[in-house]
């Protein structure tokens, strides 16, 4: 406490005292001098691409072909920490490129290089503070050779470590590629895997797609017309462009999420178009609908039971436009003539628009099996203010 008090002090009397210039306040730095920046505690480093040490000359990354990347977590002498385990963050960067600026305020023109190009980002574990990941190369690299880079980032239970190498080759196209000519599987849904095309969202829902493709999906970029888009009402002239919001699996690269969330949707029925390429360019596309409903008066829509008809169970689902609230849920089965053979009870705190399945095994309240025939069903539900 002294110290930051001391600190604090000192760049008060620092300030007052550097000059009396109409510039001596343009550069003044805000903050708590005793904190420390949040750098992380230990290092990275890649020990092996396909096998190869990066002590010496590197294998190359080509075009569709597999690369391998091994690593280590260190402290800042260089040991190994065995006792580091965790999640690896490794983002693979094609080479970097010329930038020009485009003067637009008739200025110069400059220059600059920048990486802007992703070939992988993905999640790899890291047991006993070693680890290695795997992915295939797009086709849509830059075909000249250069150097690439790799970033890491690792976080363990109560640490964390940080590093990058800029040494690996990428270039040219692997001479013996296999066949690839069917596009990813997907996916897609509005804020939970409980989401069916046609349900209820709020006004700023979240895209969730689970995407798969045993080559792996292509984020890179650079090819015309190969990015991950979305089209929001059949908008083909203003695609979203997600690639940077695709992340592959923890230890593999052939399945992943896209999470993608929107803001301040008008209220109504909106349709999203979803196109996602492979590494070897081969495309599929995956569609919904979904209905925008603000927090008006509590309402249910698309009740429903599956399967239906059924020997030994079924499932009751529901949407509501109450998503944050806790839901009191009374399920009442009765036969054709309205006699009452089951009441089921569920409080549920709602995380989602659509109700988590609730199952029911074909038992009455006495746990007798209920003879074949027609029974229906009636559902009221209660929020926590009382609706």
């Amino acid at each position: 406490t002294y110290t930051s008090i001391a600190l604090r002090h000192f760049l008060r009397m620092t300030k007052n005292v550097t000059g009396t210039g109409i510039q001596k306040r343009n550069f003044t730095l805000l903050g708590d001098p005793a904190l420390e920046l949040a750098f992380p505690e230990y290092r990275i480093e890649a020990t092996a691409i396909n096998g190869i040490s990066t002590e010496g000359a590197t294998d190359t990354l080509k075009a569709l072909g597999t690369a391998s990347i091994s690593g280590q977590v260190t402290d800042l002498q260089g040991s190994v920490l065995d006792d580091f385990n965790g999640i690896l963050y490794p983002t693979v960067f094609d080479k970097a490129e010329v930038i020009r600026t485009l003067a637009n305020d008739g200025g110069n023109v400059f220059t600059f290089k920048s990486r802007n190009r992703i070939l992988y980002k993905g999640k790899a574990t890291v047991t006993g503070g070693k680890f290695t990941f795997s992915f295939v190369v797009p086709k849509d690299i830059s075909y000249y050779y250069d150097y690439g880079k790799l970033s890491f980032y690792a976080s363990g239970d109560d640490h964390d470590a940080s590093g990058s190498f800029d040494r690996v080759l990428i270039g040219g196209s692997a001479g013996a590629a296999g066949l690839d000519d069917e596009g990813p599987e997907i996916e897609v849904f509005m804020n939970d895997r409980f989401f069916r095309s046609g349900g209820i969202t709020d006004a700023s829902p979240t895209l969730l797609a689970f995407v798969s493709d045993s080559s792996g999906i292509n984020t890179i970029g650079s090819g015309i017309g190969h990015d991950i888009t979305a089209v929001l009402d059949g908008n083909s002239n203003n695609p979203i462009v997600l690639n940077d919001f695709y992340e592959a699996n923890t230890d593999s690269y052939s399945r992943g999420t896209i999470s993608y969330r929107f803001r301040d949707l008008e209220e109504g029925m909106h349709t999203l178009s979803l196109k996602v390429w492979d590494v070897y360019n081969n495309s599929s596309e995956g569609t919904l609908s979904f209905n925008v409903n603000a927090a008006g008066e509590f309402i249910l829509q698309n009740l429903a039971n599956y399967p239906n008809p059924f020997t030994d169970r079924t499932s009751f689902v529901f949407e509501h436009n109450r998503p944050d609230d806790d839901l009191d849920i009374l399920i009442r089965i009765s036969t054709t003539s309205g006699m009452l053979v089951k009441t089921i009870e569920k409080h549920v705190p709602a995380s989602g628009y659509r109700i988590e399945p609730i199952e029911w095994d074909g038992r009455n309240d006495y746990g007798g099996r209920l003879g074949r025939g027609i029974y229906v069903y009636r559902v009221r539900v209660s929020t926590g203010t009382g609706e």
